[in-house]
């Protein structure tokens, strides 16, 4: 569905991507993984159109995304949860859920969507009218996936969505994660949480310093004595 070849980004002399290849297949979970620095944030930022590459392609379904703008790549269907959460702090739950929704035309599928994300976050139809800055670390971090997926994508990105939560509210993000899944979602997961990510994916890539390091299926790669070395402590819990 979306594919990346030999693609390359600049900041200025910098060289940040140094021809990165990497594939989203259809109705799958595939995690980038890599310390900081290792540029799993130009990554996305390339696919979504914040930046352009200085090289390669990127293309979706077929059609080439290089050059488009970043509303236009959001009409497309790429959706990202940012790192950070990025809610809008001021607004209610379901003001944030709604903003999310900006280019869905259909009120019937707004509310089906909204629907979905309250079914898979409780949490949020609890506190729908509850102003967003008041949350929890972790029910702000279900309300950013839940506003990306009030867009419908095609393919949904999620940025670091362990970042900052306990170990029982990570737990759950994933559990989550795996139910978007099984609907029929595919997801690009970046995530320094290497043993939860290769938890749930079915592909991973490795990234350091601009490169890809290391590829192959999830479960395989959680078992390589280097993945285990550089990125699970050295054994898998």
């Amino acid at each position: 569905m979306l594919k990346l070849v030999d693609v390359q980004a600049h900041y200025g002399s910098i060289h940040v991507l140094k021809g990165i290849t990497i594939e989203v297949p259809e109705g799958q979970i595939v995690t980038l993984l890599g310390a900081n620095g290792a540029g799993k944030t130009t990554t996305l930022k390339c696919i979504s159109g914040v930046i352009q590459p200085s090289g390669g392609t990127i293309t979706l379904e077929g059609a080439p995304l290089n050059g488009q703008a970043v509303e236009t790549i959001v009409a497309k269907g790429i959706v990202q949860s940012p790192e950070g959460r990025q809610i809008f702090a001021t607004l209610t739950v379901e003001e944030n859920l709604m903003a999310g929704a900006f280019t869905v035309s259909s009120k019937e599928k707004i509310e089906a969507l909204k629907a979905q994300v309250y079914k898979w976050f409780p949490r949020l139809a609890e506190r729908a009218d509850q102003v967003a800055g008041t949350l929890s670390g972790g029910e702000q971090q279900m309300l950013a996936i839940g506003r990306a997926l009030m867009a419908d994508p095609k393919i949904l990105i999620l940025d670091e969505p362990s970042l900052g939560l306990a170990p029982l509210i990570v737990r759950d993000i994933f559990a989550i994660i795996k139910e978007i899944k099984a609907t029929g979602k595919t997801i690009l997961l970046v995530e320094q949480n290497a043993r939860q990510a290769l938890a749930v994916s079915d592909y991973a890539y490795v990234l350091e310093t601009g490169l890809i390091v290391h590829e192959g299926v999830g479960h395989v790669l959680a078992q390589d004595e280097r993945i285990k070395a550089a990125y699970l402590g050295g054994h898998i819990a």
